[in-house]
């Protein structure tokens, strides 16, 4: 069974400026404990659940000002019109509410229409979440929750077989890309050099030829080589269109977090600091990667990442920062001076 089969359609979303007490209204009326905050385009770049509104411990509960919301969360069945009127007390009050881009979880992570039951089941026990929204061509098309697996399992048992991934999935997706663009991929024409109307041109052969004659032949070779290039840099563009929908759509199985962290390992053998965990095309970023350029200025590139990207982050941030693991990010090239490939790097030096 895959995502498209048992996702809900119909998702109740929520703007990066949408206030806290907006938030909870909505998750009351729905009856909902979490929703996905998009951008303008309609892009998820983050989730709000009912943890992120009250605070996940007694500090962040106590730090809070918003003490209507802890309320709402210890009464379930406070009415839509209970917490407005809380809501303007809280306004008259005038302290600030916060919004959903200042309390959403973030990055987010997401599958696709095709992924699977039991790939979407691993996803949310290794990331410790209960939800997750199903993208269609980068918008949300669906939400797969907890109750969406356990109605599907109580439906149609699982598969006891597992099927993990082959060890580098990435590397064998991209060679079957190129494989399938590399008719895209313009082969060099050495007689372009020199174009074969030139070797009987009677310009050529005639000392007192017009230079009328040789620019013309100039820009044929010229327009000829234009022409190239507007091909090499269309296959481009289609292959790393392809590379996207593979790293958007991949997800690091247990299997492959042990393969990563144990190259990482063998990288600290040898006396190096740091190792890349992984290499992606910038705009696997939400902002084509600006942030991480910027990265001295701008503390904020982690809920920039999607994908892959995005969950090797979580799993860092879940499993290795605890013990003093540093996770870097910075741009590895700059193709016409903008920011191409980028670089995921495990740090563990002083």
């Amino acid at each position: 069974m895959l995502a498209k089969d048992l996702m809900t359609p119909q998702v109740v979303t929520v703007a990066p400026d949408m206030v806290a007490s907006e938030i909870a209204r909505l998750m009351s009326k729905h009856g909902i404990s979490g929703l996905p905050v998009v951008d303008a385009d309609g892009a998820p770049i983050g989730m709000v659940s009912e943890g992120d509104l009250i605070g996940r411990t007694n500090f962040d509960r106590e730090g809070r000002r918003d003490w209507w919301l802890t309320l709402f969360s210890e009464t379930p069945l406070l009415s839509a019109d209970s917490i407005l009127a809380l809501a303007k007390l809280f306004a008259k009050l005038r302290i600030r509410e916060r919004r959903a881009s200042e309390i959403m979880s973030a990055p987010i992570v997401t599958v696709s229409e095709t992924t699977e039951v039991r790939e979407i089941a691993e996803l949310l026990t290794a990331h410790r979440i209960k939800r997750v929204p199903v993208l269609r061509d980068g918008k949300i098309a669906g939400i797969v929750s907890r109750a969406n697996l356990v109605r599907a399992m109580a439906a149609e048992r699982l598969e006891c077989a597992g099927d993990l991934r082959r060890s580098n999935p990435i590397a064998n997706w991209f060679e079957k890309i190129d494989q399938r663009f590399a008719q895209l991929r313009p082969r060099p024409d050495r007689s372009a050099a020199v174009p074969e109307s030139s070797a009987s041109s009677p310009a050529l052969r005639q000392p007192g030829a017009d230079a009328t004659e040789f620019r013309k032949l100039a820009a044929e070779f010229e327009s000829g080589e234009a022409q190239r290039r507007g091909a090499e840099h269309s296959a481009r563009a289609k292959l790393r269109s392809e590379r996207m929908k593979v790293l958007i759509g991949e997800h690091v199985t247990e299997q492959r977090w042990h393969e990563m962290l144990s190259a990482a390992r063998e990288a600290a053998s040898h006396g190096m600091s740091e190792f890349m965990l992984l290499r992606f095309p910038h705009e696997l970023c939400s902002d084509g990667g600006r942030a991480i350029n910027a990265l001295a200025d701008d503390e904020s590139w982690p809920e920039t990442l999607r994908g892959e990207a995005a969950e090797i982050y979580l799993r860092w941030k879940q499993d290795l920062r605890p013990h003093g693991f540093r996770l870097g990010a910075r741009v590895l090239e700059f193709p016409g001076g903008l920011p191409g490939d980028i670089g995921l790097f495990l740090e563990w030096g002083e």
